[in-house]
Parts: C-alpha cells; structure tokens; sequence
C-alpha cells in the first residue's frame, strides 16, 4: 500500500501537516489582503496530495485569483517540508493554473489512445441532442496534441512553472481539461462554429467520486471528480465508466491515505450550460 509523505513523522515543521498545510495556503496564495480559508486550505491540500498520489492525473486551480508563480510557491513549500513528494509540476495553459502528475497523465493519455478508455460526446450548438463523438476524428487530434506536451513536461526542471503559450491556440479547452482531469467521459464541439452547445434543458447525470482525508484528524471530505454525461447516452457511455470506477477503486485500495470511496449520482437539467 503507498504512502504519501503527507504522514511523514520527519517533517522539520512542528505543526501537525494539516496546519502546516493551512498556513503555506495562506502565505503563498494570498491575493491582495484575501487568503484562502481553512476548509478551502484543506481541501486544496487534500487535492493536491490525490495528484500526488496519482487518484487524479491533474487538478485545475481556481480557488481564487493566484497566479500560477504562487501555485508553484504553494507546492515547492509543501514539498520542502515533506508533505509531497516533489513529483508534481504546475502548468499555465491560457491563463490557468493546472497542477499535473506526470506519469498519472501520460498513463491516462496512452489508455485513452490505445484502449480508447475515454469516451467523447459531441454537444456542438447546431446539433438537436447530444451524440456519441468519433474518437479518431474529434478526441485523437487533442490525445496526440497533450502527449506531445506531456513529453516536453518530462524535461522540465523541477520547481519552475512550465507555460504552454501559442501552441495552444485553437484548442477546445473544454475537450483538454476533461482529458488532464481524467474524466472517463468529455465534451466535444468544432469551437470554429461556435462555443455554445446543445446541452441547454438535456438531462444530465452528474457523478461525483469523494473520500476521506485521512491525513486530517477530522477526516476531511474531498471530492476527487465531478463530471456529468447526458443521461440519454448512459448505456453508450456504461463501459468506460465501469472501467473508471473500478480503476479508481483500485488506486484508492493501493494507498492509505484516503479511504471510504464514494460515487454518487444525481440528474440535474439546466437551462444553460457554460463548458
């Protein structure tokens, strides 16, 4: 079963990790007189210990307005400490701040290429209802496009934020991060016609997979994704998400840092749906 250095009994601090945790939040991605609070502290660090960890090839962050220079102070501090391993990168891709793993997204890409483990489901505006993408021509583009970045992510040096830039351009960011979060299931439409989508009033099962933070004394609830897929696809989709489960079960058995998995469904309708 792996551990995390999150329950290193060598930290230099003498805080429990937990508050240690809390206070690099703080002193690192402080925007303005605004910090992060401690329930959002936690959570972030709870987050970034599952990357680590490899339950989640990647987290986006949005808790508040930290550039991705404060994101890498965020995890160098934590790191230095020993409460991560020193194996996660950050990346700014079009003003985004992503915190990658990068042997956990190159697995996931390879699976997603060879095996097709991912899903894509077509929900561009002129369409009547959502259908189920063709993987050769609306996924493969943007798989081959994140392997080559993720090769140039191998030859990074450790501390230093790695920023995408131009290449970027054209991408369907909405297809890319669905791809580095590890969502078995990701939206696709052609963004030169349009970035609205056909998902307005469609019935949408949301998943949500959680556990516990063990590291935290109270047992910190962390929700590692959250995703949703047209309820009408549900039998087309059925096969890369049992796989997704039962490969998350797995990852989560082989660690002991998080426990009590938890995947939860529930039907939202919306009458819009921002991508």
């Amino acid at each position: 079963r792996r551990t995390s250095p999150l329950m290193s009994s060598t930290s230099p601090s003498f805080l429990h990790p937990s508050e240690r945790c809390v206070a690099a939040a703080r002193c690192c991605l402080r925007v303005g007189r605004k910090s992060l609070s401690t329930s959002q502290s936690l959570d972030l660090a709870a987050q970034v210990t599952a990357v680590d960890l490899g339950l989640k090839p990647a987290l986006l962050y949005d808790g508040n307005g930290a550039g991705v220079e404060q994101v890498q102070r965020y995890l160098s501090d934590l790191q230095s400490v020993g409460l991560l391993s020193g194996s996660l990168l950050t990346v700014e891709l079009d003003g985004n701040s992503v915190v990658i793993n990068v042997s956990a997204v190159s697995s996931h890409l390879e699976r997603a290429l060879t095996d097709c483990s991912v899903a894509g489901v077509d929900v561009g505006s002129s369409l009547e209802r959502p259908f189920m993408a063709d993987p050769q021509t609306q996924l493969k583009s943007t798989l081959q496009h994140l392997q080559r970045l993720v090769g140039d992510l191998r030859l990074q040096q450790p501390q230093q934020p790695f920023r995408v830039g131009s290449r970027s351009a054209g991408w369907n960011l909405c297809t890319v991060f669905g791809l580095l979060l590890g969502y078995p299931v990701v939206y696709c439409f052609d963004q030169t016609e349009s970035f609205e989508n056909c998902l307005s009033m469609t019935p949408l099962t949301l998943t949500t997979a959680s556990v516990r933070w063990r590291a935290d004394g109270a047992g910190h609830t962390c929700c590692l994704y959250s995703f949703s897929v047209p309820a009408a696809l549900q039998k087309e989709t059925w096969p890369v998400m049992e796989n997704w489960k039962l490969q998350l079960q797995e990852k989560v058995e082989q660690q002991s840092i998080f426990n009590d998995l938890t995947i939860a469904l529930s039907t939202v309708t919306l009458p819009a749906v921002c991508l």
